[in-house]
């Protein structure tokens, strides 16, 4: 088997864009460095929820009722 296949696997801080930090383990840069986030689940908008209409009203059943209530398959 061969020896050292493996990264370097540390301690690193990561910071969020709101400025709290946690300690987590990780490949990424050096021991104790510091990974400075962009984007992370507080702030981006697919976490959020966003400024993201709620386009489904009831589900696709009702929109099709409602597109398509009056027509009838039964035998008159």
């Amino acid at each position: 088997m061969k020896s050292d296949t493996h990264p370097d696997y540390h301690m690193i801080t990561v910071q969020m864009t709101d400025g709290t930090t946690f300690e987590t383990r990780s490949t990424w840069g050096k021991e104790g460095d510091t990974l400075q986030l962009d984007i992370d689940p507080s702030s981006h908008p697919a976490w959020t929820g966003g400024n993201q209409r709620l386009l489904d009203q009831g589900g696709q059943v009702a929109r099709f009722n409602k597109r398509f209530g009056g027509l009838s398959l039964k035998k008159s």
